[in-house]
């Protein structure tokens, strides 16, 4: 996907995001969650500048956070190099604070010439209303869904956003205005998930909301103008871990249950996701990235869970487990690498970092950095290679047959 921006001369250009990185928390089976690369050949702005490039170009904030990290922010600096050279005023290749601060000021004057009246966000859906908002799937305040439906005479596809948070935050708003404009002019439906958080629910209950969530709105295809068989799943970090779950676990219908939305398919077309973790072994880990931590346990960068530092016990407590062995028995069933089988969907995956690049030298950035690392896309593509099936692996100048999430859902979607 590409976001526009305008130059310093006032020309329309696009942003190639598959070019811009992600950071969202995540929660593996240590308690892991870890924060966002830097790019050394960069100086890097201040919040300021910062603030205002996620309120130019939300799209930026790729791993929808609602945080520029050094990582995209460095992004958006190449970016604006590679468009706009007469930007890098010293010619030196790297642009300066004062250089950026100035092609944002002449964004942000277009910007308002353009959107004299509007003072509303462009970094969620906010200014897309959807059709139906916050419809219940269960009785807990967080199990609620916004849906819009695609304008047409014959049923149209779903593509379904899952947010990230490490389990532990955010929220169905997350879901970028632009993804869904650009789903909706293809004549896809959209619609974005709330589901409990990991402070007062232990996983997997995220995970069977979102199962549950699938079921209800195929329960609802009649009365939306849904094609029940063809419907996606995508999502960051988090997010990412519970699309994967879904499409690559077997059928978890129950055709035999009272429940009339028991009874329905939780299967998927396809699946998006960024920033995902496909394991969550400390030894698939330890295997992933150790090599990055200096000879210090995995278990050293556990975040503490409602006050909770062991890690052994958030372990535990995080997967509503009495013992260490029974918390590695249900994270395993919750494994992308771990469930894909030969019948299972075609994925797009994407990452922030080259398999190439060195970590952080900032401790405090490394660790997110760590836990949405490509390596852990490579292994899936690896073991999805060997099963032949359709994996598609993008990160930065990586050579991919899709540019984005959107671009490769309407390629699937709308391919009966």
């Amino acid at each position: 996907m590409s976001f526009k921006i305008k130059g310093v001369r006032g020309a329309r250009h696009e942003f190639d995001s598959r070019k811009l990185t992600m950071k969202k928390y995540a929660v593996i089976i240590t308690g892991l969650a870890v924060a966002s690369l830097v790019v050394a050949s960069f100086t890097y702005a201040n919040d300021g500048v910062k603030r205002q490039i996620l309120k130019l170009f939300p799209q930026a904030d790729t791993d929808e956070d609602g945080v520029i990290s050094d990582t995209e922010e460095a992004a958006v600096r190449q970016q604006i190099v590679n468009r706009f050279p007469q930007a890098d005023k010293n010619g030196d290749g790297v642009l300066s604070d004062a250089e950026v601060k100035t092609v944002l000021r002449q964004a942000a004057r277009r910007a308002v010439q353009k959107e004299p009246n509007s003072g509303k966000s462009r970094t969620d859906t906010a200014s897309t209303k959807p059709t139906y908002a916050n419809v219940k799937y269960g009785e807990n305040e967080r199990q609620v869904f916004d849906i819009w439906l695609a304008d047409s005479s014959t049923p149209t596809p779903l593509a379904i956003y899952i947010h990230g948070g490490g389990f532990k935050s955010g929220s169905k708003e997350k879901l970028k205005s632009d993804k869904v404009s650009e789903l909706l002019d293809a004549g896809i439906s959209v619609a974005s998930i709330n589901y409990r958080l990991l402070n007062t629910n232990p996983l997997p209950a995220a995970h069977h909301d979102a199962r549950r969530a699938v079921q209800v709105m195929r329960s609802r295809a009649d009365d939306w103008n849904i094609d029940k068989t063809r419907l996606a799943a995508f999502g960051g970090s988090a997010g990412a871990q519970i699309c994967m779950w879904l499409a690559f676990s077997d059928e978890m219908a129950k055709p035999e249950s009272s429940d009339q939305i028991e009874r329905e398919s939780t299967r998927l077309t396809c699946v998006a996701s960024a920033g995902g973790q496909t394991g969550n072994s400390p030894e698939f880990w330890k295997k992933q990235i150790g090599e990055f931590l200096n000879d210090k346990p995995i278990e050293s960068l556990a975040n503490p869970l409602n006050g909770v530092t062991d890690p052994q016990m958030i372990a535990m407590m995080q997967w509503g487990a009495s013992t260490l062995e029974e918390a590695k028995k249900i994270s395993s069933r919750h494994a992308a690498l771990n469930l894909v089988s030969d019948d299972d969907p075609p994925i797009f995956m994407s990452y922030g970092m080259k398999p190439t690049d060195q970590p952080p030298t900032n401790p405090a950035r490394l660790r997110g950095w760590l836990i949405h690392h490509v390596n852990l896309g490579i292994a899936l593509k690896e073991k999805m290679d060997a099963l032949h099936l359709e994996a598609h692996l993008n990160y930065p100048d990586a050579k991919c047959a899709y540019e984005s999430d959107v671009a490769f859902l309407v390629s699937k979607l709308l391919t009966k």
